[in-house]
């Protein structure tokens, strides 16, 4: 009857008051999301600059595992953040979140590197990412919650959508900023100091979004029920200790969040490390369009909230879920060949075979990014997924033998890391060079670098290089270059020993003769079909997205709705949805397909949909103030 009343009843336009409540809702949690991007997109530049000391590869590590950090730590916010808002208010509540996230994304634009601070500036960045991490977890449910307890019954769905787009605007942000400074410095500057200006920056929308937040009053309907004495004393134990709520917590999160998780994620982030890391793509297309995609389908997020209130939330969310299981395979095929046709038609024609003996593959789930292959399969694999090459595992070498890589005709031992010892860097490089040889030659798009070559060292070079036949004499005729030692060294064109008995160094430059990487041609690259597949990922996350936060908060009631929409909202998407690139790329390693790890959002999006289908009431025309 309720949704019958609802649907039938005239609506009436949004206030002036509640546009202001949508406006400081949505511009806080956009500023919180962009600052969170941010970290991610710059990644990079604040490995070196606060991991500087370890060798680029642990700098990586570290990095990603700071990253990481604020991920997990999101439900932890939001059990903290949503307690305080069911005790003291919502506005307090996510006015709090707001400065600790501006403040700690700010700190990180001025925080001195490790070279000035030593050990205590990766410290105080680990501080500041978990401080970050907390406050999303408590932003969000604040923001939805007060939004939807200002909204009529019949424009829930419609109001809440606002903050909805407030992810992808948050990440749409961040690229146009890191963009825009990108292309007024150089590369250097950018590098060195330039990364800190998006972050910096973040100061002025704080300070807008804090003076907007402090003008707003507290939500009338948590008003009504502490006025009433009707607030939870200890919500934490009611929204999580009690069946009848914990219920409907684990439906929230298997039967929607979960599932709402993994599409976003997958429309949104995974499409663009899919673009750059898989199909090789260069970073600021890839951004572009990127860019493109959502400037394009964010509105859709307010679309489909505006329809949930007509037709109901479960129901766009359900076909957002279905659509995504049943499309998400020719879509990414649809990308590889749009993207990069010249590697879509190399893993057509060519495939490695790896044969390794029996335990020596393992499953390589690599969330972090800090774990190392070190048996020779697990090298070879590594390798082979990272560079896009479909594979078979043939389990049939005899015990202790290290694997080998067929690629056409040619045939490449791999080595163990542990049995290599001190050999394992050269025996890395070796193996490599071997691999990438047999895929140009296999049709792979592989282009090779500039080799700079130390004069000290350019007859060992030509030797080790002999299929470019090369000629030492002519190279030392051609031109060159003198740096000086200490340049050298740092350029690891020779060692501190090798280079303590000169001042000055010369240098050859070998055309095609460095590092190999795959690439896409810039020319091959289908812009439009390209921007046409994301535009697509982009609507299947507006479907389930959209409709997600109305649906939440009318699930709960007042006195612990902050706190039982909070959680599941958090581990859905901190947590299923956070780990969706390791997990994605781990499966797909494991098989030797680069669209097999596309199982896991596929199958979690089924689990939800089914799940979601059967147990999840439809929540339209759930009156807040009577839900207490």
């Amino acid at each position: 009857m309720a949704m019958a009343a609802t649907a039938g009843r005239a609506s009436r336009g949004m206030t002036r008051e509640e546009k202001k409540v949508i406006f400081a809702s949505s511009l806080g949690t956009v500023f919180e999301w962009y600052d969170f991007y941010l970290y991610g997109a710059l990644a990079a530049a604040i490995g070196s600059t606060f991991f500087n000391s370890y060798p680029e590869a642990t700098r990586n590590i570290f990095t990603l595992l700071v990253f990481a950090a604020g991920f997990l730590v999101r439900p932890f916010g939001a059990l903290v953040f949503g307690r305080i808002g069911d005790l003291v208010g919502r506005k307090y509540t996510f006015l709090v979140t707001i400065m600790i996230m501006g403040l700690s994304t700010f700190l990180v634009g001025l925080l001195p590197g490790s070279a000035s601070w030593g050990i205590a500036a990766p410290i105080i960045l680990i501080a500041l990412r978990m401080l970050q991490g907390l406050a999303l977890g408590g932003e969000y449910g604040g923001a939805a919650t007060y939004v939807a307890e200002h909204a009529p019954d019949d424009r829930r769905g419609f109001y809440t959508s606002w903050i909805q787009t407030t992810a992808t605007l948050g990440l749409f942000l961040s690229l146009v900023v890191i963009l825009i400074v990108q292309n007024s410095l150089s590369k250097e500057d950018f590098e060195a100091w330039g990364w800190r200006v998006p972050f910096l920056l973040s100061a002025i929308l704080l300070g807008i979004s804090v003076w907007i937040r402090l003008s707003l009053a507290e939500s009338p309907t948590f008003q009504r029920m502490k006025d009433e004495g009707k607030g939870s004393k200890a919500p934490l134990t009611e929204a999580f200790g009690q069946w009848k709520n914990a219920k409907i917590a684990i439906l929230a999160l298997f039967g929607l969040t979960a599932g709402q998780a993994v599409v976003w994620y997958n429309g949104q982030f995974y499409a663009l490390f899919f673009l750059q890391n898989v199909l090789k793509v260069d970073g600021q297309s890839v951004n572009i369009m990127i860019a493109i995609a959502l400037a394009l389908g964010t509105i859709f997020f307010v679309v489909f909230g505006w329809l949930s209130d007509k037709i109901g939330r479960k129901p766009i969310i359900m076909a957002g879920l279905a659509l995504a299981i049943v499309t998400t395979f020719p879509l990414f095929k649809a990308l590889t060949w749009a993207a990069n046709p010249a590697l879509a038609t190399a893993q057509q024609n060519t495939r490695a075979t790896i044969t390794a003996a029996p335990g020596d593959c393992k499953f390589q789930f690599n969330p972090t990014g800090a774990r190392k292959p070190l048996t020779s399969c697990d090298i070879a694999t590594d390798f082979l997924a990272k560079s896009s090459v479909p594979y078979d595992i043939v389990t049939t070498a005899a015990p202790g033998t290290a694997a080998s890589v067929k690629i056409g005709t040619a045939t490449v031992a791999s080595y163990d890391a542990v049995a290599a010892a001190d050999k394992a860097t050269s025996s890395d490089a070796a193996f490599k060079k071997a691999i990438n040889i047999a895929l140009r030659d296999g049709g792979y798009p592989l282009k090779r670098a500039a080799a700079k070559v130390a004069d000290q060292k350019l007859d060992a070079f030509v030797a080790a290089n002999p299929e470019l036949k090369l000629d030492a004499a002519a190279i030392r005729a051609g031109d060159k270059t003198t740096v000086a030692a200490d340049r050298a060294v740092k350029d690891k064109l020779l060692t501190a020993d090798e280079a303590a008995a000169v001042p000055e160094i010369t240098v050859y430059s070998v055309p095609a003769a460095g590092a190999f990487a795959m690439f896409a041609d810039p020319e091959q690259v289908n812009w439009a079909k390209v921007i046409g597949v994301l535009f697509i990922l982009v609507i299947y996350v507006t479907m389930v997205y959209g409709p997600i936060a109305a649906i939440l908060v009318e699930m709960f009631p007042t006195r612990i709705r902050y706190t039982g929409m909070s959680l599941p909202y958090h581990i859905g998407n901190g947590w299923f949805g956070g780990l969706l690139p390791a997990t994605v790329f781990a499966l797909s390693a494991y098989s030797g397909d680069i669209y097999y790890g596309l199982w896991y959002p596929v199958v979690i999006a089924a689990m939800s949909l089914i799940i979601g289908t059967i147990f999840v009431r439809d929540t339209l025309g759930t009156d807040l103030h009577a839900k207490t």
